[in-house]
């Protein structure tokens, strides 16, 4: 017999509404009010009897019986809000219950018959009032139409509430380890808990696929005393727009229901691997270049490495390296500092007095100024075939003393700043770019978001680039995607101050 009949037999039960009263007896002194009446939480099992087995139906750890006065030796129960496996039921309850004392506990009986159109049951209610615990079964014998029997077991146990208990249900954290199940490595960024609405996002790789997302598994932290259903460490399925609700019951038996579900896919970067060496010069430990990244670092490598035949010599550190003392999460951070590259000329091409540190989402070409355009040196942007809304991370900045222009002259009271931007923009070929000249402003732009600050900021702080779309996207269409970071804002134009510095952790590319 399929489960889906047993379930309509509950929804049945519930739709009516109709247990009749409980088996009478004589009349007897009981202590309703002192010892019997309240709030009762407990544990509720379903089980379903199909050829002589008994089949789980589903599991409530932490069911509310409401138990109250009827009479003097009467009292009524009710289970709200029942459900199981998923289904939602709705109330039962089972009025004025007459009670027999047995020593010291207080027993009661009683049945009821259901009829309705699709079946007929008979239903025999047994239970037991003992210290402080209630224990009930409710025996099911179905007749579908057809003539089909089938038989549901429901049984309770649960322990009375003293009503100073505790009534917070609030998840405080909702985690995905990778360290508890590999598949979570698949979340990136931080889970966003929304008490308000009662709601739990986060957002996955862009690279998950459906089929990876069925078995997630989140570890959960609840108010002290409160339970949780779905259990915290049990996997879920949060594929192809799935939510999942989670049912937090408070001491007290107050239940809260959070949903919680994929807001979207996100490239994420911890700045955590980095590689060493350079195309130019393969045996240079000295120049890291991130993985998936470009950064000025090359442009430096060649001061360093033919500089001198100019009168230029710089042997400090490269402007792009990984911050290990200070990040955000993690081992390891993006840090940008602004160098003094002394200034001069290398093959009649000038080199600024300070090198502004430059990380980005493109390639770099050291040799792109020899032609005397130093902007040729950055192409910006990747081949992206998802649509991005916006740039999140945290970042930390410090803005150098001395600002000097592109003629190494000192300005004094000249403060620099640094930038934090992402472009959007339609090419015909993957060969084609943009670069510094003409990052934002070329009519090839889709959409771009800029974000500057000439202030220190010296504990970690979230920046969101929230991409501004000033022409429709089309999926059809070929873009690249660029994300920029820079410790001096004008650097390209060989405007900025020795020794900015930014650092960046944890960035996340938002998709739609």
């Amino acid at each position: 017999m399929k489960k889906s009949l047993f379930y309509y037999l509950f929804a049945v039960l519930c739709a009516v509404n109709l247990f009749s009263s409980c088996s009478e007896n004589e009349s007897i002194a009981v202590p309703i009010d002192s010892e019997l009446a309240g709030k009762y939480k407990g544990k509720l099992d379903v089980s379903i009897s199909q050829n002589g087995t008994e089949i789980p139906g589903g599991t409530i750890n932490s069911q509310i019986i409401n138990v109250t006065k009827a009479g003097d030796n009467a009292v009524s129960l009710s289970i709200t809000d029942f459900s199981f496996m998923g289904i939602e039921i709705g109330d039962i309850n089972l009025e004025n219950c007459v009670l027999t004392a047995n020593g010291d506990n207080y027993e009661f009986t009683g049945t009821t018959k259901v009829e309705a159109e699709l079946l007929t049951a008979d239903v025999d209610a047994t239970g037991v009032f003992s210290n402080g615990s209630l224990n009930l079964n409710l025996d099911i014998d179905a007749t579908l139409t057809g003539g089909v029997k089938q038989a549901v077991k429901v049984t309770y146990s649960g322990t009375r509430l003293k009503g100073d208990e505790s009534s917070e249900a609030k998840i405080l954290s909702f985690v995905f380890d990778k360290e508890v199940a590999a598949v979570d490595s698949l979340v990136v960024g931080d889970v966003v808990i929304n008490e308000e609405s009662k709601t739990i996002t986060f957002m996955v790789a862009d690279t998950a696929k459906a089929e990876y997302l069925t078995a997630l598994v989140p570890t959960i932290e609840v108010s002290e005393k409160a339970t949780v259903t779905p259990a915290s460490g049990v996997a879920q399925d949060f594929s192809n727009g799935k939510t999942v609700t989670y049912t937090v019951t408070a001491e007290n038996g107050t239940t809260v229901e959070y949903v919680a579900s994929i807001s979207g896919n996100a490239s994420f970067y911890d700045f955590e691997s980095w590689s060493y060496g350079s195309t130019l010069y393969p045996e240079e430990q000295d120049c890291p270049i991130l993985n998936g990244w470009a950064c000025c670092n090359d442009a430096v490598l060649l001061i360093k490495k033919m500089g001198i035949l100019g009168g230029i010599t710089y042997e400090g550190e490269y402007p792009v390296r990984p911050s290990i003392d200070d990040v955000h999460a993690g081992e390891k951070a993006l840090l940008l500092e602004s160098v003094d590259t002394k200034g001069g000329n290398m093959f009649g091409t000038p080199v600024p007095k300070v090198t502004a540190a430059t990380a980005f989402l493109g390639t770099f070409n050291a040799f792109g100024a020899l032609g005397g355009d130093p902007m040729a040196t950055t192409s910006f942007g990747v081949m992206y075939d998802k649509q991005p809304l916006k740039v999140t991370g945290f970042y930390k900045y410090t803005p150098g003393a001395e600002f000097y222009n592109a003629n190494g002259e000192l300005q004094a009271g000249v403060t620099d700043k640094c930038s934090l931007s992402a472009v959007l923009y339609e090419v015909s070929s993957e060969d084609e770019t943009l670069n510094g000249g003409n990052i934002y402003t070329s009519d090839k732009i889709v959409a771009r978001a800029v974000f500057t600050n000439d202030k220190a900021v010296e504990s970690y702080a979230p920046f969101e680039l929230n991409l501004e779309y000033v022409k429709d996207y089309d999926s059809s269409k070929l873009y690249k995607f660029a994300v920029i970071f820079s410790a001096s804002a004008d650097g390209a134009a060989y405007n900025a101050a020795v020794g900015s510095k930014l650092v960046v952790d944890n960035v996340a590319i938002i998709n739609k």
